[in-house]
């Protein structure tokens, strides 16, 4: 029997892509409800999909389709969501379900940081997610999400839970005791090991990224050497705990926003930054001037809505937006009312973003923006007035409104692309959404499609993390185009270029896993409980081939996306 589909909504369909039909959504208190629910779905023989805030963009944390053998249980963790400092500090245990935007806020008062921040954490990202899915973010000193410090479970080839304690921290035999301690906070420092062996974050980022004349990108989902146990596990496993490091935050910080119109400007700088700085930029993000226009326009109440209320309150916004939604579905009146109302209300408010940034999207095409701190600031400012202003652009040393806002507005973006299908359905047939790594020696970055490629677009929407070479293109397609062929030719021309794709959002539903990261969760999943499908793969028991994986197609709905064989 299945429960209501309303009750389920919010767990079931992706933020973007994905929706199916569950038996259960569970969300387990404590981490020994969370054995209890998973060691029940082991031996019921159910798909079991472990999620938390369920703000993945390629659909990982979903049902998606039908062609599962198996009834499916989702197995939410948000509820247990605590934090725990260690070592001053220094690292942090982080439970299941806890959040970027929580460990921001525990870390703040003691001037520290995460291995990531603002960005994902707008919508309540997790930070388990975030190893699990190696997400990359946009800080360049840091690269991406990486711990071999975990505690999770397993089921292995002989249909057997298994709880692998790698955490390194003592806190018992059974599982019964290891969770009921962690449950409770039970152990102390001398139970915590010193693991100088075991990393808690990426050590070699930094020399990585640097590499400017390397042919490989600096990070990408598929790359081997970031896979270990729970990182890169794209649900694979099941994690009840995550020990990660922590970084000092800047005494003092600044924003640099530059525009330019010449593509090639930027890419210089790129390659001087790498290879001349002494200290990197904290971030060093990019965005198209359309892009810049789309989360104005169609992000505006996201960022109003993070200004007057912070980010602890956004994955609420997001629920009761979701509960609205399928109460207007059950109704037949449509899924998108509720976004058709936010638009419409934001229209009565007055421009929000900074004079000077609106002017800059108005006279460039390419912007730029820096976050710098420490020694950084001056190595910046010393470069940037050593080029700029000329024929080729200028920059701004921005007010702390200024940088705060001009951040926010690049991180809107996401959600903005989501806004924009929704409000236009007559004329977007969907989204396809491509997170792209280029090599890290490539000086040709920007994309130039081909006419017949370009004329089934509506609406191109560039942003990224770009000393990193990541890219985020998503283009907004027209109506009865072929999304799946239309992305298809789009990947052919990036294949051509070298690059690597997905660079950060993980292989999810949309993406084929290459057969060293298809390994890779074999490995983890004999049996193909957990999160069947994922990368394209087989939905079946122990791995069996599957013709309905073939081909993934998006459907005219928009939000939903079938697999068709």
């Amino acid at each position: 029997m299945h429960v209501s589909s309303r009750t389920t909504r919010r767990f079931r369909k992706g933020y973007r892509y994905g929706d199916g039909e569950v038996a259960a959504a569970v969300e387990p208190g404590t981490l020994w409800e969370q054995w209890q629910v998973l060691q029940a779905c082991v031996d019921a023989d159910v798909v079991i999909i472990m999620q938390a805030a369920n703000t993945g963009l390629t659909g990982g944390s979903t049902p998606f389709g039908t062609g599962y053998d198996r009834p499916i249980v989702i197995v939410n963790t948000l509820r247990i969501s605590r934090v725990d400092l260690i070592d001053e500090g220094r690292q942090v245990i982080c439970l299941p379900g806890a959040t970027l935007d929580r460990l921001e806020r525990e870390l703040r008062p003691i001037g520290r940081e995460p291995h990531s921040v603002i960005g994902s954490s707008c919508i309540g990202a997790s930070v388990t997610g975030g190893v699990c899915n190696n997400s990359g973010g946009s800080l360049v000193q840091r690269g991406p999400a990486y711990t071999q410090l975990a505690l999770y479970a397993r089921v292995t080839a002989e249909q057997r839970l298994e709880l692998v304690n790698h955490l390194g921290v003592d806190l018992g035999e059974s599982p019964q005791e290891i969770l009921t301690r962690l449950d409770a906070g039970k152990y102390s420092e001398s139970d915590i090991q010193v693991a100088d062996n075991a990393w808690a974050s990426d050590r070699e980022y930094q020399d990585h990224v640097r590499d400017i004349s390397a042919p490989t990108p600096a990070r990408f989902n598929a790359d081997p050497r970031r896979h270990y146990e729970v990182s890169g596990s794209a649900g694979k496993l099941a994690v009840f705990a995550v020990r990660m490091d922590t970084f000092p935050t800047a005494p003092k910080e600044q924003v640099f926003y530059l525009g330019v119109n010449d593509p090639a400007v930027l890419q210089q700088i790129r390659r001087d930054l790498l290879s001349r700085f002494r200290t990197l930029p904290i971030a060093g993000e990019y965005m198209h001037k359309d892009a810049f226009h789309a989360a104005q326009v169609y992000g505006k109440d996201l960022y109003l809505f993070i200004r007057g209320f912070g980010t602890l309150n956004v994955p609420r916004a997001f629920a009761a937006k979701s509960w609205f939604d399928g109460i207007t579905e059950l109704l037949r009146l449509g899924r998108n009312i509720s976004d058709h109302l936010l638009q419409a209300v934001t229209r009565f408010f007055p421009e929000h973003l900074p004079k000077r940034l609106v002017d800059y999207r108005n006279r460039y095409t390419h912007h730029l923006m820096f976050r710098t701190g420490g020694d950084c600031i001056t190595e910046m400012r010393d470069y940037l007035s050593e080029h700029f202003p000329s024929d080729q652009g200028e920059y701004l040393e921005c007010t702390e409104d200024e940088g705060r806002a001009a951040f926010l507005n690049r991180f809107a973006v996401g959600g903005a692309v989501v806004r924009y299908r929704a409000v236009h359905r007559r004329t977007i047939e969907d989204i396809v959404a491509l997170d792209v790594a280029l090599p890290r020696d490539a000086i040709d970055w920007f994309e130039t499609l081909p006419p017949e490629i370009e004329a089934q677009i509506e609406r191109k929407i560039y942003v990224g993390h770009f000393l990193c070479h990541v890219l985020h293109q998503e283009y907004l397609v027209k109506k009865g185009v072929d999304c799946h062929a239309l992305e298809q030719k789009i990947c052919a021309l990036l294949d051509a270029r070298g690059a690597e794709y997905p660079a950060e959002h993980n292989v999810g539903h949309l993406y084929h896993a290459k057969p060293a990261l298809r390994d890779f969760y074999q490995t983890l999943d004999p049996t193909n409980q957990f999160n069947p499908g994922i990368g394209k793969t087989s939905k079946q028991r122990h791995w069996q081939h599957n013709e309905v994986d073939n081909c993934c197609v998006r459907s005219k709905e928009g939000d939903q996306t079938s697999v068709l064989g």
